[in-house]
């Protein structure tokens, strides 16, 4: 059997944190990216779709992070443990 790493659940937990800050990263980082663009080339919109793909950037953690969740849950609903529990809640 593997030896889990020593920090693995800090690591984790850190990942787990970091779905807020990375939101509010896409998000800036567009608006940044929107700015320059707009300097840049004088067309107004362009600010809009730099925040537009901000969002986008956010939306796309969330999916991420979602079917992250997902996937760890449905491992969990196959552990042996937990197999008398689903047949219970099933009747």
């Amino acid at each position: 059997m593997e030896k889990e790493p020593k920090f693995k659940k800090v690591a984790d937990g850190a990942n787990d944190l970091s779905l807020g800050i990375s939101m509010v990263v896409a998000v800036l980082l567009g608006v940044g990216l929107g700015i320059l663009m707009r300097d840049a080339f004088g067309i107004p919109w362009l600010f809009w779709l730099g925040v537009f793909w901000g969002i986008a950037g956010a939306i796309l953690n969330i999916y991420k992070a979602y079917e992250k969740q997902k996937k760890s849950l449905e491992e969990l609903a196959n552990d042996p443990k937990y197999r008398d529990y689903k047949a219970k809640k099933e009747d």
